[in-house]
């Protein structure tokens, strides 16, 4: 039977992984220049710790970890017999796979909070699984790229945060829009509807607009039981258009006797009118149908679409003012975002815009002609080595074409050959694969 791996991973060969990693560096890079720090937790955590953080739908999509051993011990013939499956799995499994970064960064930062130093600005880069139903864009197993800054309740955080993104797509050569809300706005919204108690069922509908449209969004939350003129005075505000102050003056009008909401819009115009002064290279746009479906956010929320690439979301974050509370470390604020790496990837193989330093292979082969030869190489090759040369050697007396033959497969640039003549002058010849140029250089300086 022929291998195979489950459906939403992938294998990633050399060459996509040199592509990648340039996405990950040029992260990781940025993330440093603001004063982050990189931490990494577990794959696996105690389902104590994941269950009831992402909602009711991400509770479904967490993969569990069956226990070891005997995981029948305990359970009775009943209810083995009334096949709930979710009652099942609770006893079944102990353990479960991170759904995202931010859940076990909050329980890594309570039980480390001795040695921590407030406010803390970590970055993480790992991988996640969700049990989704893969299709274009959404994998089962893909990479996260995180940074969190928590202890702090300034909205400057937020703002060097859209910063750091504007910075990240720009050396990337990606446009980009940056959508900006509010949870509180979203609450002042639900208030005002006479729903408060709707919040999260309104916010994962309105969330869906890209996906499922104006009428799929009414219909869930009629499903959600929103009464008829409720859903109709959301349908302005999920329509709204104009500049983004025009948005928050309209919504203002709308939320005037909202204290919760006339304060997410406050906040909202402080981000704004600070980003205005630092001449970002991507547009930044107020979304009052943008609500991140995730339960957790409090605060302003973002997301990140590419312009010239049909694309989901490919950053997202927000504010929490409660995360850790729910570890039992009360009053920490925290502001996040995370890049898509994986749809980052597909974005930038959609418009080719990898650089050629971004690929990893070696620039220069050295042939093997026998033992002799060899040993007159290797000084060479370990100087280029340190040098920064990336450069290999061929493992085997193997016939000139061959090596020839292996160099064009892996698009080796140069090739280095010495034989009997070069050796007695202290030379090699350096061959340029592409033009087919060939030159006689001395061992002890040439370089490329």
């Amino acid at each position: 039977m022929k291998p195979s791996i489950p459906k939403g991973t992938r294998d990633f060969s050399p060459v996509e992984m040199s592509k990648r990693n340039y996405i990950f560096n040029t992260i990781r890079e940025v993330y440093s220049l603001y004063g982050f720090e990189q931490i990494e937790t577990p794959a696996m955590e105690n389902l104590s710790t994941l269950m009831g953080k992402y909602g009711e739908e991400g509770d479904k999509l967490l993969f569990k970890i069956q226990n070891s051993g005997d995981y029948f011990r305990g359970i009775s013939d009943e209810e083995l017999l009334s096949r709930d499956a979710l009652h099942l799995a609770g006893r079944f499994c102990e353990k479960g796979l991170r759904y995202d970064l931010t859940v076990p960064f909050a329980r890594y930062v309570v039980m480390h909070r001795d040695d921590l130093t407030l406010p803390f600005r970590r970055y993480q880069i790992q991988p996640v699984w969700r049990a989704d139903r893969p299709q274009r864009g959404r994998y089962r197993e893909f990479y996260q790229c995180d940074a969190d800054i928590v202890g702090s309740d300034s909205l400057l955080n937020e703002v060097e945060l859209m910063q750091i993104v504007d910075t990240v797509f720009t050396r990337l050569g990606v446009r980009v829009c940056i959508k900006i809300n509010n949870r509180k706005i979203l609450t002042g919204i639900a208030e005002m509807i006479g729903q408060a108690e709707k919040i999260v069922d309104i916010t994962v509908a309105i969330d869906k607009l890209d996906k499922i449209g104006l009428d799929g969004v009414n219909a869930e939350l009629e499903a959600a039981g929103l009464p008829a003129d409720a859903i109709e005075s959301l349908q302005p505000i999920i329509g709204l258009n104009g500049t983004n102050s025009e948005k928050l003056q309209t919504i203002r009008t709308l939320l005037n006797g909202s204290t919760i909401g006339l304060k997410g819009i406050e906040e909202t115009e402080f981000i704004l009118n600070t980003l205005e002064g630092l001449s970002l290279k991507n547009q930044v746009e107020t979304d009052l149908t943008l609500a991140r479906g995730l339960n957790y956010y409090t605060g302003a929320i973002f997301e990140v679409k590419a312009l010239d690439v049909e694309m989901g979301s490919i950053t997202g974050g927000g504010r929490y003012d409660n995360l850790t509370g729910i570890f039992g470390m009360p009053g920490l604020s925290g502001v996040g975002i995370s890049f898509g790496a994986d749809r980052i990837y597909d974005v930038l193989n959609q418009l080719d815009l990898y650089p050629a330093s971004a690929l990893t292979r070696p620039q220069v082969l050295f042939v093997n002609f026998g033992n002799a030869e060899v040993q007159y190489l290797l000084p060479v090759v370990a100087r280029l080595r340190h040098n920064g040369v990336r450069a290999e050697l061929y493992p085997d007396a193997a016939k000139m074409k061959r090596q020839m033959s292996y160099a064009n497969a892996r698009q080796i640039p140069y090739v280095v050959l010495a034989g009997e003549t070069e050796m007695q002058q202290g030379m090699v010849t350096l061959k340029n694969m592409n033009t087919g140029e060939q030159t006689l250089v001395d061992k002890d300086t040439f370089t490329l």
